[in-house]
């Protein structure tokens, strides 16, 4: 699509980034509109389909990677078609943000619910049961008295936030919209973030079509009245999806503004808006898995971080993490400056803290402290050195080098969680993140607080330790400093410096043209050798610089 063009028109083409004039409109969008509607009743059937089919095969285990699934593959099926919402929310969403018109918003609803009570039906049928009762808890078919209604209400307000704010950043966005392969993954595990913790709170509906397809479904079936659980999630999740149209207008203005793509950087207030959001999702995700006893918590928390930083990535580089942070500052290639490092981090410690709140709001609980009692210190060193580390140095390795992961980054980093929380989870928490300790600290027992003192210490000493095993692993992303500048400089003055100190001849002059012309006579056996140095057969005054720098970012 050209990346410049207004998304607009029908909801599938606002899905895709395909604009009206553009040649891939024919190909990525069904302009018939009754192929937009089957498509959008096809897909609500499907989901709602396999979400009361898992509730009542009560698989507490592999529920939410089902349902997850069901999205994404139908998203991958029918983006193209209608733009695969599947839900009401999602359409609301749209349509505050301008991605789709109100005609459509209209009957893409109608074809969600008609398709979602089929579903529901066809389920109950097939199991032979009465159905599932709507409410708060972890067991379907049965309310949970531990839990109460405004609590699973609010986290249906919140993540549906986050499935419509997903949605928009990478789905609709200039930046994305036809641009990506991971939008159904991204799309589809925000289903898997909550379903493992707040799941257990509200039962993760996210949509009005399942929350009222079950309710009335229900009803139906076993002759009882509804329980009016449908509608209070239904309000919850239309506000959710009202309040992620307002924050995307927040982080992608160039979607507002005519001409601009998004490629001249986003300003700050975008970027720290873009942080507080991702490490907030995070920490709210993080609590709620393990307050709630998730049976899969690092495997969710990894899909939060996952989902998020496919959503934001493009906007603020997606860090949701002090250490991690740090270790792009520490790489000192311009990723980020140690102002805006600066800046990050606040926003995301506040956000971490805000977090905490609402987990001990939404569960009724929380932690005992962030250190686990039967661990000894010298035990916490080593698992938060080594796995915060790892988590820094792949976000370096990539997201930030110069042929970084176009599809792949979000999963690759998401990924790191699952391998620490499951290594490391049993001795030190698996925190690996400075916001994160500071919110279980935090909001635990206050004479623990202290354990965010040295949990902080180890994680940002781990990002400052990843920059500098990126810089020994991959040099040629530093390449400009061996040569001390940047060898394809547009300045004439500039690329004679740097040619007279490479080739150390200080008595020899190159200004203006005649350096271009003189370069490969004069430099090129010094700018060999430097090509030399970075794959490793460097003399040994290279290695003691290579050496030198490398010792600055652990010191």
């Amino acid at each position: 699509s050209d990346k410049g063009s207004e998304v607009g028109g029908h909801a599938s083409r606002s899905f895709l980034g395909v604009s009206k004039g553009s040649p891939q409109a024919s190909k990525m969008g069904e302009s018939w509109q009754i192929a937009r509607y089957v498509s959008e009743f096809l897909g609500t059937f499907v989901l709602v389909a396999t979400v009361c089919a898992n509730g009542l095969a009560d698989d507490s285990i592999w529920a939410g990677v089902s349902i997850a699934c069901s999205l994404a593959v139908m998203i991958y099926a029918l983006g193209k078609v209608s733009g695969a919402h599947f839900n009401p929310a999602v359409s609301v969403a749209c349509g505050l943000a301008g991605k789709c018109p109100p005609k459509d918003v209209f009957f893409y609803i109608v074809s969600q619910l008609v398709g979602g009570f089929l579903g529901a039906l066809v389920s109950m049928i097939m199991y032979g049961e009465e159905g599932i009762t709507l409410g708060p808890g972890d067991k379907p078919g049965t309310v949970d008295d531990k839990y109460t209604w405004w609590q699973a209400c609010a986290v249906e307000f919140i993540y549906t936030f986050m499935l419509c704010f997903v949605i928009l950043n990478v789905a609709c966005s200039k930046m994305h919209a036809g641009r990506n392969q991971f939008y159904g993954l991204a799309i589809g595990f925000v289903i898997v973030a909550c379903a493992y913790g707040g799941g257990n709170i509200s039962g993760a509906c996210l949509n009005p079509a399942i929350a009222v397809s079950l309710d009335i479904m229900t009803a139906i079936i076993t002759g009882s009245a509804a329980t009016g659980y449908s509608i209070m999630y239904t309000i919850a999740e239309l506000l959710g999806a009202v309040l992620a149209a307002g924050l995307y207008r927040l982080v992608r203005p160039e979607d507002y503004t005519e001409g601009d793509d998004g490629s001249s950087g986003y300003p700050m207030s975008a970027k720290l808006v873009s942080e507080f959001l991702g490490t907030y999702m995070l920490v709210l995700t993080v609590g709620l898995n393990v307050l709630t006893n998730s049976v899969a918590g690092a495997f969710s928390i990894s899909a939060s971080l996952m989902c998020m930083i496919f959503a934001l990535g493009t906007v603020s580089g997606a860090h949701f993490n002090p250490a991690v942070t740090v270790a792009v500052v520490a790489s000192r290639r311009g990723k980020c400056s140690p102002e805006e490092g600066a800046k990050y981090i606040v926003v995301q410690l506040v956000a971490g803290i805000l977090a905490a709140r609402t987990y001990c709001l939404l569960t009724g609980d929380s932690f005992t402290s962030l250190k686990p009692a039967a661990s000894q210190w010298g035990q916490v060193f080593i698992a938060e050195l080594i796995w915060t580390a790892v988590l820094a140095f792949i976000v370096l390795s990539v997201a930030t080098v110069q042929s970084s992961l176009s599809e792949y980054f979000g999963l690759a980093i998401g990924l790191c969680v699952t391998v620490g929380g499951c290594a490391i989870g049993g001795i030190s928490g698996g925190s690996l993140n400075p916001a994160v300790s500071l919110a279980i600290a935090s909001s635990g027992d206050l004479r623990a607080v202290w354990h965010f003192i040295p949990y902080a210490f180890i994680e940002l000493s781990a990002g400052a330790m990843a920059a500098g095993l990126f810089y020994v692993t991959q040099p040629s992303e530093f390449q400009t400093e061996w040569m001390g500048e940047d060898p394809a400089a547009e300045d004439e003055e500039g690329a004679g410096v740097l040619m007279k100190e490479a080739s150390g001849l200080d008595d020899v002059v190159l200004e203006g043209p005649e350096a271009a012309f003189k370069a490969e006579k004069l430099v090129l056996p010094s700018v060999q050798k430097a090509s030399f140095d970075l794959e490793g057969r460097s003399t040994q005054k290279s290695k003691s610089t290579s050496l030198g720098r490398c010792a600055g970012w652990f010191f």
